[in-house]
């Protein structure tokens, strides 16, 4: 018995226990003409990243059969389970086809359009990933809604769908953690524009980019809160105050609470509702006129740029590693960490010779509007940050890259 013991043990050590299931990966890149992101879902399919959307769908294919779940199917409730704003017809309720099946409703996330169509059994193929390289293809089951051709007006050309990644069951990190059985949260690294793809990661880290090999910069990671909204299953987190330059900027009491602070790479640049854009901006400038009279370079202020109201003459700015030299932005988030900008989350050129201040207010919402987000961070703020949205964690993760890497230095070379 001794022996069989020994053997056991022998074998055990000479044979690795089964690995884990590698995360799932993707490139994202950044469309110059609407400045919205896309990832490849299959062949001749690229879909719109929507951190927001509940859901993944696409153009209906040519002589499609659509799946028939049944209305009574968990899958069709939890296609259903975010009414798409101005589609007021519930999903089984008006069944056209009148055999029973699900019907889902989908929007454009940019103009608001919504559309109903058949759920679909589909595939996500991509590659699986060490965190480093791609290691080997694989083709996803996967569940996505078939929507109309006119549903992709102001959509990227060449797009076919939007791909939903809020915390909602049948958005595409739980369809992956769902076929590929890992966790259900995903690493999202938006590129700047003319800096190459970026990358989202479904299932978790560990992310490598080239400039520093070996590097792991889940590591660095700090974390926050992410915050439920009945409804709604896009990504809002607390933010208890905002800093300019290290000053708290004098917003109203309880604004930033009223609508909450929501994630999204539908707008491009930071929207603030004007209780909290008009102290925000007013602070900015500010600041940028006391740094020029303490030694600072002396912003010399330009015409204002639509839909920028803070713009200065590039040349009366002191360029850095980090962006213009101007004052910092700090968000801070619950759980005493800071989100913080410096000049190349915070300034964008523009026409002219000039460079702005990429926050903007939002239009058609009146200040303290609790139907509306305090703020809406865009797209052009998460560039070249690190961020790690955990649905099971209920957490958000981020890093902003060191200035010598970016977003797009991952290595899309498969390994073997």
């Amino acid at each position: 018995m001794a022996l069989v013991a020994l053997l056991v043990l022998a074998a055990s050590l000479a044979w690795p226990a089964s690995s884990q299931p590698l995360p799932v990966l993707v490139p994202v890149t950044k469309d110059p003409a609407t400045s919205l992101y896309t990832l490849p879902f299959h062949s001749g399919a690229n879909l719109v990243v929507d951190i927001a959307g509940p859901l993944v769908w696409s153009t209906c294919q040519p002589g499609h059969l659509p799946a028939k779940f049944p209305c009574t199917f968990p899958t069709c409730r939890l296609a259903n389970a975010y009414p798409v704003p101005g589609c007021h017809e519930p999903g089984c309720e008006q069944d056209r086809r009148k055999d029973g099946t699900c019907t889902a409703y989908t929007n454009n996330p940019v103009t608001g359009v919504c559309a109903s169509g058949s759920l679909d059994r589909t595939r996500f193929v991509a590659n699986t990933t060490n965190g480093s390289n791609p290691v080997s293809q694989v083709s996803v089951r996967a569940v996505a809604a078939c929507a109309p051709e006119t549903l992709l007006a102001s959509l990227p050309r060449g797009s076919t769908g939007v791909a939903g990644l809020a915390g909602s069951g049948l958005a595409l990190p739980a369809l992956v953690a769902s076929a590929q059985k890992v966790a259900n949260k995903f690493l999202l690294c938006l590129p700047r524009l003319g800096e190459g793809n970026g990358v989202a990661i479904f299932g978790g880290g560990p992310l490598q980019l080239t400039a520093q090999p070996g590097v792991d910069y889940t590591q660095e990671l700090v974390y926050t809160p992410l915050v439920a909204k009945q409804g709604n299953p896009a990504h809002y987190v607390s933010v208890e105050s905002i800093a300019v330059e290290g000053a708290r900027v004098p917003v109203p009491a309880r604004a930033l609470a009223t609508g909450g602070v929501v994630l999204s790479t539908k707008v491009h640049f930071t929207l603030l509702r004007r209780d909290v854009y008009r102290p925000f901006v007013d602070a900015f400038a500010k600041a940028l006129v006391q740094q020029g009279a303490q030694g600072g370079p002396v912003a010399r202020a330009v015409n204002p740029v639509a839909p920028f109201e803070l713009c200065y003459d590039t040349r009366s700015l002191a360029n850095t590693r980090t962006g213009y030299w101007v004052p910092r932005i700090s968000l801070a988030l619950e759980g005493g960490v800071n989100y913080s900008m410096n000049g190349l989350l915070s300034m964008v050129n523009v026409q002219g010779g000039a460079a702005c201040l990429a926050f903007t207010e939002m239009k058609g919402v009146k200040a303290g509007d609790g139907s509306a987000p305090a703020v809406i961070i865009g797209g052009f703020q998460m560039e070249n940050v690190v961020l790690e949205f955990d649905m099971e964690k209920k957490r958000l993760g981020f890093f902003r890259l060191p200035f010598f890497t970016r977003c797009g230095h991952f290595n899309f070379t498969r390994t073997g």
